[in-house]
């Protein structure tokens, strides 16, 4: 179910970068969250840089560029995890594309399990006993 966007401005990093970011923020969530790394994915959605306002500033008018990122967990996660998740999300960009720790932010989405679908199954259903186990542990 593991789902991240990295939101960033087109044609500032380099092909290595952003393959970099997928692989290791891939490799990354299936750790914190404990998930095999198959149910993760990891996207990069690209804006042009005259599309993004950074402190009133766009950044094609050389306004600094602040990246955004999602992470979709299913809801039940304990908080301690979510944190780390945004911790080590945050962690990759600064180390990856070289970006200043304080233009990070990021958000982790819950979405309830009925919400969210597996195979065209809500997860409620294919995860009923992973989900019950968490639960459990809460």
């Amino acid at each position: 179910m593991p789902v991240a966007h990295f939101h960033l401005s087109a044609d500032t990093f380099t092909a290595e970068q952003e393959s970099a970011l997928l692989r290791q923020a891939s490799k990354t969530y299936a750790r914190v969250l404990n998930s095999p790394i198959d149910r993760v994915r990891v996207f990069l959605v690209h804006y042009p840089p005259s599309s993004i306002a950074v402190a009133g500033e766009l950044v094609s008018d050389r306004g600094m560029v602040a990246p955004y990122f999602t992470a979709i967990v299913l809801a039940g996660r304990p908080a301690e995890q979510r944190h780390e998740l945004l911790s080590e999300l945050t962690s990759l960009l600064v180390e990856i594309l070289g970006i200043d720790r304080t233009h990070v932010r990021g958000q982790i989405i819950e979405v309830s399990p009925e919400n969210w679908g597996i195979a065209g199954e809500p997860a409620s259903g294919v995860r009923a006993t992973e989900i019950a186990e968490r639960a459990s542990t809460v």
